[in-house]
C-alpha cells in the first residue's frame, strides 16, 4: 500500500467554518481596537505627578514601559499568528495567556490610576480594561470550544483506527501470468499443381490400297 493509500481523509487541512472565521475576526477586531486605545492612554499619563511615594511611581512606570512594549511588538505578531490559523488551539492559547498576563499587568495599573492619578486618566484606562477583559473572556470561551471540538475528533480517529485494525485485511489479488508459449503450427504444405497429361493419340492408319478393276 502506497503512503497516499495510507493517508486518510482527515489528514487533508479541512476548509474552516465561516462561523468560526467570523468569531475570531470580531475578538480580534475588539482587541485591536482595545489595544491603541490603551496605548494612547498610557502615554498620556502623569504619573510624576500622582501624589504618592516614590517606589509606587518607579513600579507603575515600569509596568506602563512593559505594557507599550508588548502593545508594539509582542501582541501584534501574536494577533497575526491567531488570524492566520483559525482552528489552530496551540495559537489560540498563546493569545490568550499574552492577554491574561497584559490584563495583570493593566490591571495594576489602572488601580493604582485609580488611587493616586487624575479622574480623567483612571475613566479612560478604565475603559480600556473594559474592553481588554471583553476580549479576554471571548478568546477564552473561543479556546475551551476549540478543545472540545479537538478532543472530539481526536476520540472519532481514534475509533475508526481500532475498527479498522480490527477488520481482516483484504485479501490480495492475484496476478495470472501466462508464460506458457503457444504450440507452433506445423507449416503448411506447399500445394503442388499437376499439369493434366495431354489426350493420348492414335497413329493414322493408312487404307489399304484398293485392287484395280479387271479388264
Amino acid at each position: 500500500m502506497s503512503a497516499q493509500d495510507a493517508a486518510s481523509p482527515a489528514d487533508a487541512q479541512a476548509p474552516v467554518a465561516y462561523a468560526s472565521v467570523s468569531e475570531l475576526n470580531g475578538i480580534l477586531t475588539l482587541l485591536q481596537q482595545t489595544a491603541t486605545n490603551m496605548q494612547a492612554d498610557v502615554g498620556k499619563m502623569r504619573i510624576e505627578k500622582w501624589k504618592t511615594d516614590a517606589t509606587t511611581k518607579q513600579q507603575t512606570l515600569a509596568n506602563v514601559e512593559s505594557i507599550q512594549r508588548n502593545l508594539q511588538s509582542a501582541l501584534p505578531d501574536i494577533i497575526s499568528q491567531a488570524s492566520n490559523a483559525p482552528e489552530d488551539l496551540g495559537a489560540s492559547f498563546k493569545l490568550y495567556r499574552e492577554l491574561d498576563a497584559l490584563y495583570d499587568v493593566f490591571g495594576s495599573v489602572v488601580e493604582s490610576a485609580g488611587a493616586f492619578g487624575s479622574k480623567d486618566e483612571f475613566q479612560s484606562l478604565n475603559n480600556d480594561m473594559t474592553g481588554l477583559e471583553s476580549a479576554r473572556r471571548s478568546l477564552g470561551e473561543r479556546v475551551q470550544k476549540l478543545a472540545v471540538n479537538k478532543e472530539a475528533e481526536l476520540t472519532r480517529l481514534r475509533a475508526q483506527i481500532k475498527t479498522l485494525s480490527a477488520a481482516p485485511p483484504p485479501p490480495p489479488k492475484k496476478i495470472i501470468v501466462d508464460d506458457t508459449e503457444p504450440a507452433k503450427k506445423p507449416p503448411a504444405k506447399k500445394k503442388t499443381t499437376t499439369k493434366p497429361k495431354p489426350p493420348a493419340t492414335t497413329p493414322a492408319t493408312t487404307p489399304p490400297p484398293s485392287n484395280p478393276p479387271s479388264q
